[in-house]
């Protein structure tokens, strides 16, 4: 016998063989994404709910309507 290709009685294509012998690499890792970088003027993890509203309807993101909307599910 010679070289890396094994022997199987004679039953593989080249194509087979050669495949055999020519193993692919295996794949990379996945590389975690990098950690991302504060939003300026964002709500702190927790803060209480009325008032991150209040901050929401301060900065505009959201209009009179849908604070009295949202502040009326939460109380």
């Amino acid at each position: 016998m010679t070289g890396d290709v094994p022997y199987y009685g004679g039953r593989m294509s080249p194509a087979q063989a050669y495949a055999a012998s020519h193993r692919m690499p295996p794949p990379p890792q996945a590389v975690p994404p990098p950690p991302q970088a504060p939003v300026p003027n964002a709500v702190p993890q927790g803060r209480d709910p009325l008032e991150a509203l209040d901050h929401l309807l301060e900065t505009g993101v959201i209009d009179q309507a849908e604070y009295d909307q949202l502040r009326s599910r939460i109380t």
